[in-house]
């Protein structure tokens, strides 16, 4: 019994890591995109030929943060998959990843 609990209790945290990642990212990718969206309403059809309106700042703002989560997101991802084909273990000491070898 103790087994299936224990099987039970990672398959929960794969499941909910697995969202997260699976859709929570595309999510996030998604409101950067509407966030740079954000103001610009019936504004991109009144304008000068070749005149394009800016996005409000605070949009713009929380798009590149939005963008900037998901790049470092895949780029830990693709780190974790490679240290771990060259034999270095990682581990997260807090923040920051920690890499050792085997």
């Amino acid at each position: 019994m103790d087994q299936l609990l224990a099987a039970l209790d990672d398959s929960w945290r794969v499941l909910v890591l697995g969202i997260a990642i699976g859709a929570g990212l595309p999510t996030l990718f998604a409101l950067g995109v509407k966030s740079l969206a954000w103001g610009l309403g019936g504004d991109v059809e009144r304008h000068a030929a070749g005149e394009f309106p800016k996005p409000h700042l605070p949009g713009r703002i929380i798009a590149y943060t939005l963008f900037a989560i998901v790049i470092l997101v895949a780029a830990l991802g693709i780190t974790y998959i490679v240290a771990h084909g060259q034999g270095w273990v990682i581990t997260f000491d807090g923040i920051v990843p920690v890499f050792t070898p085997k």
